[in-house]
């Protein structure tokens, strides 16, 4: 459903929230390693996210990664999504076909449609708290 750089945008996104809570930058070195993707393509993941002003890149000695702590319960994952995939998992089609649409629908179109409604609630009303306090309090994993 969502692209490969998609998932590590969102992994990076909650890593990053969990850590701005207690108050810590992380470097794009421990994000890569907590989210187990290729050090450069987490580099390029972090340039969107820091471009759509979803994360802060800070320079220096004591920089890193960080979101606004006032700012993790306003994101939500759509946003995320919205940043690295654009919005094709909002009309692509459930097949893949290049052509689908209400005069020439997939044989799962219909039924496709419903997901597609229900995933866009889902993305636009879970944000990063609620997601990064799952992390902190150990009832959801980013690795395994």
């Amino acid at each position: 459903m969502f692209s490969k750089a998609c998932e590590y945008g969102i992994r990076a996104s909650i890593f990053i929230a969990k850590n701005s809570q207690e108050g810590n930058r992380v470097s794009p070195k421990e994000i890569s390693e907590e989210i187990n993707s290729p050090k450069a393509f987490t580099a390029k993941i972090l340039q969107a996210l820091v471009k759509h002003n979803i994360v802060k890149s800070i320079r220096g000695a004591h920089g890193g990664f960080e979101i606004n702590k006032d700012k993790i319960v306003t994101i939500k994952l759509s946003q995320i999504v919205l940043a690295i995939d654009g919005n094709s998992v909002y009309s692509g089609c459930g097949l893949g076909l290049k052509t689908c649409d209400e005069n020439h629908p997939c044989p799962v179109h219909d039924k496709f449609e419903s997901i597609r409604n229900e995933l866009k609630y889902m993305l636009e009303t879970t944000n990063l708290e609620e997601l990064a306090q799952g992390i902190k309090s150990g009832t959801s994993f980013l690795k395994v």
